[in-house]
C-alpha cells in the first residue's frame, strides 16, 4: 500500500504555496522599490550614535588625563627648581617713594547718543539712541538735531562732545532739539556717567 501525504491546496488568486512544493518559484518575488524594514535601520543608526558618543567621551577623557599629567610634571619640575635654589630670604619692607599718588580720573558726563554733523545747517544729528540712557529718557529719537545744550550752542558733533564732557553727571540741563518735521522743542536731560 502506498502512502500519500495530504497537502493543502491554495485558493485561486491567493499568494499561497505552490502545490509543487517549496522552491525558488514558490516564494513571492521581492519588489525592487520596496523599502527596507525600519526596525533594522533604526537599530543600526542608534548603534552608530552610541559608538560615536563613546569615542568622543573617550577622547575627551584621554585629553584631560594627558593635560593633567603634563601639568603635574611641570609643577613637580618647578618645585624641584625652587628647592634647589634654597629657601627664600625675607626681604626688607619696600621704602615709600616720594612720587605723588595720581588723582582719580575726572568723572565725565554722557547723553547716551551717537551723533554726526548735521547735513543741513548747524547742530549734531542723532544717529543712534542707547536704551536705556539719558537721551532716551529725555525723549530723543533717531533723526533729531541737537542745537543747544544748557547755555552752549551746538555747531557740530565735536562741539556737542566737548560740551557733554564738561557737564557734571546728575545735574539737569535743557537742550533744544529740531525734529525731522522741522519743529523745535526744548527737552530736559540729566547726563549720566561714562563707564
Amino acid at each position: 500500500m502506498e502512502q500519500t501525504a495530504l497537502r493543502p491546496k491554495s485558493m485561486p488568486g491567493s499568494p499561497g504555496r505552490d502545490p509543487a512544493g517549496p522552491g525558488p518559484e514558490s516564494r513571492p518575488a521581492r519588489r525592487p522599490h520596496a523599502a527596507r524594514p525600519r526596525g533594522r535601520r533604526l537599530v543600526g543608526m542608534l548603534a552608530g550614535v552610541l559608538c560615536a558618543l563613546v569615542l568622543v567621551l573617550a577622547g575627551v577623557g584621554l585629553g584631560t588625563v594627558g593635560a593633567t599629567v603634563i601639568g603635574m610634571s611641570r609643577l613637580a619640575e618647578m618645585q624641584r627648581q625652587a628647592a634647589a635654589a634654597g629657601p627664600a630670604k625675607p626681604s626688607a619692607p619696600p621704602a615709600r617713594s616720594a612720587a605723588p599718588i595720581p588723582a582719580p580720573a575726572a568723572v565725565r558726563g554722557s547723553l547716551g547718543v551717537e551723533v554726526v554733523d548735521a547735513p543741513k545747517g548747524p547742530g549734531a544729528l542723532v544717529v543712534a539712541v542707547h536704551v536705556p540712557g539719558p537721551g532716551y529718557t529725555a525723549g530723543l529719537v533717531r533723526g533729531d538735531v541737537l542745537l543747544s545744550l544748557g547755555a552752549a550752542h551746538i555747531g557740530s558733533a565735536s562741539d556737542l562732545a566737548a560740551v557733554v564732557a564738561d557737564t557734571r553727571p546728575g545735574h539737569q540741563l535743557v537742550m533744544t532739539v529740531r525734529h525731522d518735521s522741522g519743529a523745535q522743542q526744548k527737552l530736559a536731560v540729566t547726563p549720566g556717567v561714562v563707564t
